[in-house]
């Protein structure tokens, strides 16, 4: 009989299902529900742009609407209930919700419809900068083994900095919030029919990266710390949890409910949820010395280093988890605050064209501008900095312009920016002993736009591949669904075995073109020069030679 997956994916526009077939990897059903709350799914608010939240209600409903496309398909493909043995949840993250003592979100009550603070936190809200702050200096002085798993900083976008905020703007949400519970652990349960916030199973992958968790010292932070960010955080830990597992861990077994909603078997079984972007590298085919970038709106990089080898605290880096990308190797994230949001700001905001294909267009026109010779550089912190410097109060910039600067060229710069964004993080991985020998990209950049994929090869020096699969973190999260079924259910019995079979990748790859890379190397010292600049509180250098070193490149380049 044959088997399959059912992966399931959160997110931060729409959801995504898809079903794989276990013995051949091939998906064979795909369905994309968009959110229907606010502006492509996001809650915003005009007087706030760091504000970024989510309607629980959407997840609902995007589950309901793609359980009856679900049904319908599965009868049209052949496909029965019985054979579909288990199902994976990813989701963005750190996105939590605060939710009553019977796991309800506090946005689906009368009393706090249309609260944006009682909704879902999404991940890239960053209202909570000046608690993050709070959080990182009380953490240096009193726990600084909290923050050498998370690079040495707590960021805006984590777990406790939005419940901080929370407790601050809005008491009355705070106050009547049972618990806090992350995306990601919340879909599992409600499939699984959990009704209590200490009954969820929560995700190691949330937990570690997000809030601090680790067990060498018994999970999340203790009383006394969180005690000592603000007098209302009395009893928080005790509202949340004290045990967190990786996926593939089964965090239950389908409700008759949402069997029912999903046209699926009762007590089929439910894996403990993950982040995308965990999620992601998996189904990209991740292992030891490989980089997958999850490439869209931001990037967000993954790397696996093995649990039994000496591994240091990196500076910088999101977080250092053991078991949070694949059971029995230490989960490594870095990543971009922005990329793809950058290219979109700037086309459609600063040109005038009307066209339907302006991202084709000026990607066409930059094709044609060699390295080096628009004398521009720029750096890619429009949404705050997630790596290395995680600091979400600094900002883009670009130097360089003159009254000869074109359009295109400006565009080509921005690019050039997240590639060495990019680079950055890449140095510092190599600098603790983590080696990077290649990439593998996925997400909606990588096949939308080979210049951004050749400018990237060029600038890192590696080569980099694309993931065959579109959705390769609801890909991620079936495998973790077959996984948490058994191998009795499903034939496997590790993630490793999976991934010969489902993990492909696309015939082209791109390499680096020596002559460029010759270019941005220098182009690469220049940036270095602005990101320590702006981003180090210690620099001591000088920019006096940036602007004259680009004229001299330019100058090389056109004479070429």
């Amino acid at each position: 009989m044959k088997k399959y997956a059912l992966g399931l994916d959160f997110g931060t526009n729409s959801m995504r299902a898809i079903f794989v077939n276990l013995s051949t990897g091939r998906e064979t059903i795909e369905i994309v529900e968009n959110y229907p709350s606010g502006k492509d799914g996001v809650i915003v608010d005009p007087k706030n742009p760091h504000l970024a939240r989510q309607n629980p209600s959407d997840y609902i409903y995007c589950l309901t609407a793609a359980g009856k496309k679900l049904s319908k398909m599965m009868k049209k493909k052949g496909i029965k209930p019985e054979q579909v043995i288990g199902i994976g949840v990813d989701t963005t993250g750190s996105t939590p919700i605060p939710v009553d003592e019977n796991l309800v979100p506090l946005s689906m009550k009368r009393e706090f419809r249309n609260n944006k603070n009682a909704m879902a936190w999404l991940w890239k809200d960053h209202t909570s900068s000046d608690e993050a702050e709070e959080i990182t200096e009380l953490a240096r002085k009193i726990r600084p083994e909290y923050l050498a798993k998370i690079g040495g900083v707590y960021s805006s976008e984590w777990f406790f900095s939005k419940i901080l905020h929370l407790a601050r703007t809005d008491k009355k949400v705070f106050e009547a919030s049972a618990s806090f519970v992350e995306l990601c652990d919340y879909i599992p349960a409600i499939l699984t029919g959990c009704n209590s916030p200490q009954k969820v199973m929560r995700s190691i992958c949330a937990a570690g990266h997000k809030a601090m968790y680790n067990e060498q010292w018994g999970g999340l932070p203790d009383s006394e710390f969180i005690e000592k960010l603000d007098p209302c955080f009395k009893n928080l830990r005790s509202k949340l949890y004290e045990k967190a597992y990786p996926a593939g861990t089964p965090a239950g077994y389908l409700s008759q409910y949402w069997a029912e909603k999903l046209g699926l078997l009762e007590n089929t079984a439910v894996s403990v949820g993950a982040f995308d972007a965990h999620m992601g590298a998996v189904g990209a085919g991740i292992k030891e010395n490989v980089l997958v970038k999850i490439m869209g709106t931001s990037t967000c990089d993954i790397m696996i280093f093995p649990k039994d080898k000496n591994l240091p605290d990196i500076p910088g880096l999101c977080g250092i988890v053991p078991d949070s990308v694949i059971p029995g190797y230490i989960g490594l994230e870095a990543g971009q605050s922005a990329v793809g949001d950058i290219f979109y700001w700037y086309l459609k905001t600063f040109l005038p064209e009307k066209r339907q294909d302006v991202f084709n267009y000026y990607t066409r026109l930059a094709r044609n501008v060699k390295p080096g010779s628009s004398g521009l550089i720029a750096l890619d912190w429009h949404n705050g900095n997630r790596t290395i410097l995680v600091d979400q109060k600094l900002t883009g910039l670009i130097a360089g312009f003159t009254l000869n600067t074109k359009p295109e060229e400006v565009y080509r710069a921005l690019i050039e920016a997240t590639g060495f964004g990019a680079r950055v993080i890449i140095e510092r991985l190599n600098e603790y002993g983590v080696k990077v020998d290649s990439i593998v990209t996925c997400g909606g950049l990588p096949e939308k736009n080979p210049l951004l994929m050749q400018i990237y090869a060029d600038i890192t020096g590696k080569e980099l591949k694309i993931a065959a699969s579109k959705q390769t973190c609801a890909l991620g999260a079936a495998m973790f669904g077959a996984i948490a079924a058994g191998k009795e259910k499903s034939g496997f019995d590790n993630i490793s075995q999976l991934r010969e079979i489902m993990c492909k990748y696309k015939p082209v790859s791109y390499k680096p073109i020596e002559e460029n890379q010759k270019i941005y190397n220098q182009l690469y010292q220049e940036y270095k020069k602005l990101h320590d600049a702006f981003g180090l509180k210690t620099h001591q250098g000088n920019l006096y030679d940036v602007m004259k070193n680009l004229l001299k490149i330019q100058s090389e380049t056109s004479s070429e």
